[in-house]
């Protein structure tokens, strides 16, 4: 069962362009958002939809692959593990946040 632990899979929408980070050894990091839709009914019985945003990034050959073909919009599914870090903010606060890492992508 081990195996099965801490895997996620999205289907959705690029909410912006990658942020692409270079480092000096070369690697790159990507980073974006991913807006998922669920439809809902409301109490009179109409269709909502409602947006969640998740915050994505990808490390080498994924990095690459949504600098050249991810733009704001484009339709995505990834497969990765959720990732909890820890960060200062501008107030010296400890923040939590929690992100996917991509692990496969597929673009649609």
């Amino acid at each position: 069962m081990a195996t099965l632990r801490n895997h996620v899979t999205l289907i959705g929408n690029m909410g912006m362009n990658a942020q692409i980070t270079q480092y000096d050894n070369g690697s790159k990091i990507a980073r974006f958002s991913l807006a998922t839709d669920k439809n809902t009914k409301n109490e009179n019985g109409k269709l909502e939809k409602n947006t969640e945003w998740h915050r994505v990034f990808a490390w080498g050959n994924m990095a690459q692959f949504i600098e050249k073909y991810g733009d704001k919009g484009k339709q995505l599914a990834i497969h990765g593990r959720l990732v909890t870090r820890t960060y200062l903010n501008k107030e010296g606060k400890k923040r939590n946040i929690t992100e996917v890492e991509v692990k496969h992508i597929i673009g649609l």
